[in-house]
């Protein structure tokens, strides 16, 4: 596929960070750990990928705008074109050496995201999209599932940990969604899980609470797959972090059981 500037600029960012988290990921038992929170856990690797990204990013585009997890905003000369960055997505995963994370890379443009990169380095998988260009792993064209029935298919979702209050919802929604599924996986990185329902690895996906930087990138390489996209209370902004997200067939009957779980 053809990339734009802005495209490859995003590419060759996050392999670089995500080269550099892998040789971290080896020696994940070295690695110097504090706490921003119960259950939320911040490396020195997550720090040092999201300086190597701005860095690049902004050497690239130095009047775009810089959204990270870590460091917050930086506002651009250019109101217009902001990056939003989570250098490491599933970064407990990470720390307890599970091999599933992800460094995500999205540009936006006047509100709306037009370009998304999640890679996965130690799957060497790199997902991306850009408004109007389809999605892709690698060098390969991606689309949704195509499966029509709840009974067939496979959801993801995050699950309360230590200090959140989300537990007795997220029990609704599972009592209301595994009697009609083939069941729920919970992977830990919001980013790869909608870059796994652009696969059609999952069916669709949900989730509550996350943060722009969790699902920007995820949400367009999704809706480039043939995606639907919406807030799981209809009329909302996705990027405000609550999202419904799965093939066209199976949206309605999907969101149909999340939203009446919700009531």
């Amino acid at each position: 596929m053809a990339a734009s500037a802005n495209l490859n600029v995003m590419i060759k960012t996050a392999r670089r960070a995500g080269r550099a988290l892998l040789k971290d990921f080896t020696e994940v038992e070295q690695l110097q750990v504090g706490t921003k929170g119960p259950g939320d856990f911040v490396s020195r690797a997550d720090r040092q990928a999201e300086e190597t990204i701005r860095t690049l990013l902004m050497e690239a585009r130095p009047t775009y705008g810089f959204l990270g997890e870590e460091g917050g905003e930086i506002e651009g000369e250019d109101p217009t074109r902001r990056w939003i960055v989570d250098p490491l997505d599933g970064t407990t995963n990470f720390l307890h050496g599970l091999p599933q994370w992800a460094v995500s890379i999205a540009l936006e443009h006047k509100g709306q995201i037009v370009a998304g990169v999640v890679y996965d380095p130690v799957k060497d998988e790199l997902f991306h999209a850009e408004k109007g260009n389809g999605a892709w792993m690698n060098e390969s064209r991606i689309r949704v599932s195509g499966r029509h029935r709840l009974i067939e298919c496979i959801f993801a979702t995050g699950l309360p940990f230590g200090g959140s209050t989300d537990l007795p919802q997220t029990l609704k929604d599972l009592s209301q969604l595994l009697p009609a599924t083939a069941g729920v996986r919970r992977f830990g990185a919001a980013s790869l899980d909608l870059a796994y329902v652009a696969a059609g690895r999952f069916d669709g996906f949900w989730e509550r609470r996350l943060k722009s930087w969790d699902i920007a990138a995820g949400l367009i390489i999704a809706k480039e797959a043939g995606a639907l996209v919406e807030t799981i209370v209809p009329e909302g902004n996705p990027l405000d972090g609550n999202v419904i997200v799965s093939n066209e067939p199976v949206f309605a009957s999907f969101a149909k059981i999340i939203r009446k779980a919700a009531e």
